[in-house]
C-alpha cells in the first residue's frame, strides 16, 4: 500500500469530494485526520473509518480561523506524532452576478478556499519542514479560468494556483511536494439535489470531450497521485480534472 504509516490531513472532509479523498487514503494504509465545519458529518466519517478498520481522529474546525487550523495540525501531532500528507480541500460557494455580490459573500468564499489553505499550510508546513518531508495538495478548480456569476469562487482558485507555485518554490529544498488538482464539474450530493440537476449533467456531457459528469473518484486518483513518491519530482504543477475541458 502507498501510505502505509503516512500521515494525512484532508481538510472539508466531512462528505463529498473530501470524503472520498480521505477514504482511498485509508484505503491505502494512511493514518487520517478527518476535518470539517460540520461537527457531526466529521465525527460520522472518522467513526465510519473506524468501523472499517481504519485509524482516525475527528477534528471539527473553521479552517478560516487561524485557531482552528492550528488546532487542527496540533491534534494531529498529538495523536500522530508527524504529518506527511495535507490535502487543503475545503470550500465554499456563493454565487451571484458581481452587481448583486455582497461584501460577505466574496470575503466568506476568500476566506475559506484561499486563507484557509494558507493557515493549514503555514501550520502544518512547520512540522513537515521538520522533519524534511512533505506533500501538500491544493484543490483548485477549473473556476479559476473564470466564471460567470462566481467573481470570488473564480478569485479564490486562480489564488490557489498562486499559493501553490509560490509554495512550491518556498518548500522545494525541505523536500515538500506542492502541486493543486483543479476539478471540473464534478457529481456530489450536493449537485445532484439541484433542481436542474438532469439539465446541467446533460450540457456538461455536451460540453465535455470525455462525455460524462466527473465523480469525487476521480479527484481522489489524481490527488492520490500527487501525494505519492510517484510524484516525487514534480512541484508547482496543476492537473486538470475536467475530462479535458479547460475553457
Amino acid at each position: 500500500m502507498r501510505f502505509q504509516g503516512k500521515v494525512a490531513i484532508v481538510t472539508g472532509s466531512g462528505k463529498g469530494i473530501g470524503k472520498s479523498i480521505i477514504q482511498k487514503l485509508v484505503q491505502e494504509g494512511a493514518l487520517v485526520t478527518v476535518t470539517d465545519l460540520n461537527k457531526e458529518t466529521c465525527e460520522e466519517t472518522a467513526r465510519e473509518i473506524l468501523q472499517g478498520g481504519g485509524k482516525a481522529i475527528a477534528v471539527a474546525g473553521d479552517v478560516s480561523k487561524a485557531e482552528d487550523a492550528r488546532n487542527i495540525v496540533e491534534k494531529t501531532i498529538e495523536a500522530y506524532g508527524k504529518i506527511d500528507i495535507l490535502v487543503n480541500n475545503a470550500g465554499v460557494l456563493k454565487d451571484s452576478r458581481i452587481k448583486d455580490m455582497e461584501e460577505d459573500d466574496w470575503d466568506k468564499v476568500i476566506d475559506v478556499c484561499l486563507k484557509g489553505a494558507f493557515l493549514c499550510s503555514k501550520y502544518a508546513s512547520a512540522h513537515m519542514v521538520e522533519q524534511n518531508y512533505g506533500k501538500i495538495i491544493n484543490i483548485s478548480s477549473r473556476a479559476y479560468l473564470g466564471n460567470p456569476g462566481q467573481a470570488n469562487y473564480s478569485s479564490a482558485k486562480a489564488g490557489i494556483v498562486g499559493l501553490t507555485r509560490s509554495l512550491a518554490k518556498e518548500l522545494g529544498k525541505n523536500n515538500i511536494n506542492v502541486n493543486a488538482v483543479a476539478p471540473g464539474l464534478i457529481e456530489t450530493d450536493a449537485l445532484k439535489n439541484h433542481p436542474k440537476y438532469e439539465k446541467i449533467k446533460e450540457l456538461q456531457k455536451k460540453d465535455t470531450p470525455i462525455q460524462r459528469i466527473g465523480l469525487p473518484e476521480d479527484v481522489a486518483n489524481a490527488v492520490l497521485f500527487f501525494a505519492s513518491d510517484d510524484a516525487a519530482y514534480i512541484s508547482g504543477d496543476i492537473l486538470h480534472v475536467s475530462g479535458g475541458r479547460f475553457g
